[in-house]
């Protein structure tokens, strides 16, 4: 009864990723905004912080999942959609919008964003050993603290240096930056290695 129950969930497993990899243009693209909208409604789970612009939020959870879930393709397309409807939806942390907050502290985040999606889309596709809990991991720290975080503090750098005219340090920009997200971010990693351990196939 339990290797039954095992063997449907696989296969349910199975043919609902199938579903969504085979699906046509149109649903994916509805799903790739279906994403991007989740990606807003977790820009608003934020937590300010007094020393620093950048807020801590649940957004890079959404952006490490939507490659993961939709692909390099359409998981890159769900932040293009999240980061242009926010020039005319107040989405971005903390209900703010426009292209003022578009370029503004967070640009080379938003930047890591795309990079991010389609790095791990790129992983999760080709490689679907990849998609177990420790390869999941390895995939999502490397996104999370790469592909998100180097253009986010050379953006962050930069906003400072050409638009207050200051030049940070490296300390300063890491303790701005960096530092304050590590923990929380280290979760999310983990909270999406276990979303593909349990709802993505591991063969094709």
């Amino acid at each position: 009864m339990v290797n039954n129950t095992i063997e449907s969930y696989y296969t349910i497993r199975s043919q609902v990723y199938n579903h969504v990899k085979n699906a046509g243009t149109y649903e994916k693209v509805g799903l790739a905004f279906l994403m991007a909208c989740f990606t807003g409604i977790a820009a608003q789970i934020a937590i300010p912080l007094s020393w620093t612009p950048v807020p801590i939020t649940l957004q890079t959870f959404a952006v490490l999942i939507s490659g993961m879930l939709l692909g390099r393709k359409y998981g890159t397309l769900s932040q293009v959609l999240y980061l242009a409807l926010g020039l005319v939806i107040p989405w971005y942390s903390g209900m703010t919008g426009g292209i003022a907050t578009l370029l503004g502290t967070n640009c080379g985040y938003f930047i890591g964003f795309l990079v991010c999606a389609y790095f791990v889309g790129s992983i999760s596709e080709r490689y679907p050993q990849s998609r177990k809990f420790v390869g999941m991991t390895g995939t999502l720290l490397v996104a999370n603290f790469l592909a998100i975080y180097i253009p986010g503090l050379i953006g962050l750098y930069l906003y400072f240096y050409l638009a207050q005219g200051t030049a940070l340090t490296l300390t300063q920009v890491l303790v701005m930056g960096l530092v304050p997200f590590i923990v929380g971010d280290v979760l999310k990693v983990l909270a999406g290695s276990a979303i593909s351990q349990v709802f993505l196939p591991k063969d094709e």
